[in-house]
């Protein structure tokens, strides 16, 4: 409780935590209120199919992609920055046990974040639906397992992320490297990757975001990418792949000086 209590006043007394919620909250409601918008103003026009597709998972298209991401800087930050500034020392020297400080700091991070975006997501459905068209909200309605997953996975997913992020601090210890791997990854990497067909077809079913996303069901269609599992199967999959990079994490704070 000690260790607990001293991440949460390390997490409510600093600034960064305060302004990346913020950029969060803006992100997770305004996005999904501008793509409602731009739905309901090329609704029946010829150009419709360009803009955005309403349905459950546009509740939580703010939060599932920037919002998630912001998520994940603040919580390589929250070990970075320890490292960076020497306060790590303090706090191993506090508490030796190195392991419980790491798993502490990971699961107060992941709890804040998956209870800020389930309740960002829960908001933002219920604005999307009260501002959206008359003929557009029959597309907003959860019929079945399916499209409630678009609004709970989020929460699962942010929380998963944030586990991943405080182990990439971990194992990397600088602020630079550590946010350039998590941006990069998701966006950059696995994104080059799925340009490339016969690549893409046979790599992208085992890259971890991918698995992610299309938990999430925001991932490209089964034709392009030959998935080897269902949908709750790629949720297992990333959280697999979650525990080995907090394992080694775990196992390398144990192994270096502080």
């Amino acid at each position: 409780m000690g260790v607990l209590t001293a991440e949460r006043i390390k997490l409510t007394s600093t600034r960064s935590p305060w302004w990346c919620t913020a950029v969060i909250v803006a992100v997770g409601l305004g996005l999904p209120v501008l793509f409602t918008l731009i739905t309901n103003a090329t609704f029946g026009k010829d150009d419709a199919q360009n803009g955005p597709t309403m349905s459950p998972g546009l509740a939580g298209s703010g939060v599932a992609g920037l919002g998630v991401m912001v998520l994940t800087i603040m919580a390589a930050l929250a070990v970075t920055n320890e490292y960076r500034f020497g306060i790590i020392r303090t706090t191993f020297q506090a508490t030796p046990h190195r392991g419980r400080v790491i798993s502490t700091k990971a699961g107060l991070l992941a709890v804040y974040g998956a209870v800020l975006t389930g309740v960002l997501v829960g908001v933002a459905y219920f604005l999307v639906r009260a501002l959206a068209k008359t003929e557009l909200k029959p597309l907003l309605d959860l019929p079945n397992s399916d499209a409630w997953r678009q609004l709970y996975g989020v929460p699962i997913y942010a929380f998963l992320c944030v586990v991943l992020a405080v182990g990439v601090g971990v194992l990397v210890r600088q602020s630079a490297a550590a946010i350039s791997l998590l941006v990069l990854w998701p966006l950059l990497i696995e994104g080059l990757i799925g340009t490339i067909p016969w690549v893409s077809k046979n790599v992208t079913p085992f890259l971890p975001f991918a698995n992610g996303q299309r938990f999430l069901g925001s991932a490209g269609g089964e034709s392009s990418t030959q998935f080897h599992w269902g949908v709750w199967g790629s949720m297992v999959y990333f959280a697999a792949f979650v525990a080995v990079v907090f394992g080694a994490a775990l196992f390398t704070v144990n192994k270096r000086d502080a």
